[in-house]
């Protein structure tokens, strides 16, 4: 067996039995971003190959300079969105199905079109053209590390971007003419306010997750595609849920995406 599938079966079988682990062992750690992505490519295949279910689209990690400074990175980084992990709101999950339940509000894109690679480099205008829906939604992150914040940027990508859950809320089609950038969005537990901010938080506008996903892919030599969705990255600060928390991320005009942990 190849380092690669060595460390997809690592993270995989960590995720199966809800265990952690410091660190990916060194003798086969991915060190490199492409290293990362192949061996997130194995452990996708694993999960649904256990789980059933397809991927639909994408979650853009590391858009908020918090969370950069979090992670100690610079850059963003992708996971992928998997149907089974996707929740439609208000969603009730098992607390004890997570190792952790790290709490992101996000704005979420379904796409119409295709951004294919022949139409890279794409600007915010080209990828707005393509997107069909704006979604609120909750991406739930979870890790296979003891200390998430101390381990390298590869590992990270390698257990799925730390992606273990998405919560949708109702699609909105009429969206141009909001300003993303300056939209509130609130996080409520337990009926009270803990956390606001808004989408310029996430690299100054969501869209711009969109165009650093939809170009990045193009460079990999993959490419999104119509009816792919994508959760652009975390507009507050992150939450840290308890079991019996009922949370509401609350994007006013766009709608509330809502989870309890039970």
């Amino acid at each position: 067996m190849d380092q690669i599938s060595k460390a997809a079966e690592f993270i995989a079988d960590l995720r199966f039995a809800l265990r952690q682990k410091p660190q990916i062992p060194e003798t086969f750690r991915p060190d490199t971003l492409v290293s990362g992505y192949a061996v997130q490519e194995g452990v996708v295949d694993r999960l649904l190959e256990k789980n059933g279910g397809h991927a639909v689209g994408y979650k853009v990690a590391c858009t908020n300079k918090l969370a950069q400074e979090l992670l100690g990175t610079d850059t963003p980084f992708y996971g992928r969105l998997l149907s089974p992990f996707v929740y439609q709101s208000p969603a009730r999950l098992n607390a004890q199905d997570f190792s952790m339940r790290v709490i992101e509000a996000e704005f979420s894109f379904q796409l119409a079109g295709d951004l294919p690679r022949e139409g890279a480099p794409y600007g915010r205008e080209s990828v707005a053209d393509a997107v069909a829906v704006v979604l609120p939604s909750i991406e739930i992150v979870d890790t296979r590390y003891t200390v998430w914040t101390e381990v390298p940027l590869p590992s990270l990508i390698s257990d799925n971007g730390c992606n273990s859950g998405w919560v949708r809320g109702k699609a909105t089609e009429a969206w141009r003419h909001i300003d993303l950038a300056s939209h509130e969005v609130r996080l409520r537990v337990n009926g009270v306010d803990k956390l606001s901010g808004s989408g310029s938080a996430v690299l100054g506008h969501p869209l711009n997750s969109l165009v650093w996903l939809a170009n990045t892919l193009c460079e990999q030599g993959k490419a999104l595609k119509a009816g792919d969705l994508v959760s652009t990255g975390v507009c507050t600060d992150i939450y840290l849920a308890e079991p019996d928390d009922h949370i509401v991320a609350d994007f006013g005009t766009l709608g509330t995406a809502e989870v309890t942990f039970f």
